[in-house]
């Protein structure tokens, strides 16, 4: 039998008690095909591989090796959440790299989406290759594929989260959520005891906050996308929106407007709020924010935010705007 096919007795994982079986059965496979070896994992601190991640570690601890390239993209507080939640409550074998520099002075004046996306892909498959190179002994690589994406690639997903690996390094996949869906990945992920927003992380695209910090990347505007983010999701938070919107954030364009602050003329960048729901993300709705919440939103950004003088909401479904900006 393909073991790319999810048999049709398999039971959907919906409660903690059907998480724990799944999560024996899966330690002793691993055991089993791993053995006493080395596996790598690239650990983007999102819901599959955070999951993969916590469910090696119980399998076989320090033979995991887990490396976070920190490309200077991500959300507010998120490499720092990998730190600890991987490196000290797990005591995990963690590398965590922060190439940010690196990466932003890669960037630099690029204003090209596509060309943006390449770079970062491109170099993001370095510097793990960079660490991996390092390491010694490691035959096996574990990946955080999940059913939907074997689905998606017609059975065919090559380095799914890594992305592509030199030819000279040979790796067995070890790929233990392959046959479950994202609700389940979830459920198994609280079952492993993995903080509730880990587990709910929002889909957040590989180029990170370099596909909404629209145009060229600068440092100050990156910084300032990244507070303004951190904004709307701790409201979307304190409103309970935060289970109710599919993905919500923030992009910020390259262009300035003019405004008012402390009495003076003061030249600020927009922040533009997406919120959308979806089921398949081929097409997506606008959801209906609440216009104290969003005043309340506008009023923090634009009181505590450095550079950010407008708050706009995007109110446009798809089709016809796709859920990005870029």
């Amino acid at each position: 039998m393909n073991s790319n096919v999810r048999p049709d007795s398999m039971q959907r994982i919906t409660t903690k008690e059907l998480a724990d079986a799944f999560i024996s059965e899966q330690v002793a496979l691993i055991r089993k095909q791993v053995g006493d070896g080395k596996v790598l994992l690239a650990l983007s601190g999102g819901v599959d591989s955070s999951v993969v991640a916590a469910l090696l570690i119980k399998a076989i601890g320090k033979q995991l090796v887990c490396v976070h390239v920190n490309h200077g993209l991500m959300r507010k507080g998120e490499s720092e959440q990998v730190i600890e939640v991987f490196g000290k409550e797990l005591d995990a074998n963690l590398i965590y790299v922060d190439a940010t520099d690196r990466f932003l002075n890669l960037l630099d004046g690029v204003c090209e989406p596509e060309k943006k996306r390449k770079i970062i892909g491109g170099e993001f498959i370095k510097v793990f290759d960079e660490e991996a190179s390092k390491l010694s002994g490691i035959g096996y690589l574990a990946q955080g594929t999940i059913y939907p994406d074997i689905l998606e690639s017609d059975g065919v997903k090559a380095h799914h989260n890594v992305g592509g690996l030199p030819e000279e390094m040979q790796f067995e996949l070890v790929e233990p959520v392959k046959l479950l869906y994202k609700d389940e990945v979830r459920v198994v992920g609280e079952a492993l005891g993995l903080p509730h927003a880990m587990v709910y992380r929002q889909p957040f695209p590989g180029p990170g906050l370099g596909v909404r910090c629209l145009g060229a990347i600068t440092r100050d505007r990156l910084a300032a996308l990244r507070e303004a983010d951190a904004i709307l999701r701790e409201e979307f938070d304190n409103a309970n929106l935060a289970g109710k919107v599919w993905q919500y954030f923030i992009a910020v364009p390259d262009f300035k407007s003019v405004g008012v602050k402390d009495g003076k003329r003061y030249e600020g960048w927009p922040a533009i709020i997406r919120a959308v729901n979806t089921t398949d993300a081929m097409s997506a709705t606008i959801e209906e924010i609440p216009y104290a919440v969003l005043h309340k939103i506008t009023d923090r950004i634009t009181a505590e935010v450095d550079g950010i003088n407008r708050v706009l909401y995007d109110l446009t479904p798809k089709p016809i705007g796709t859920i990005e900006w870029e």
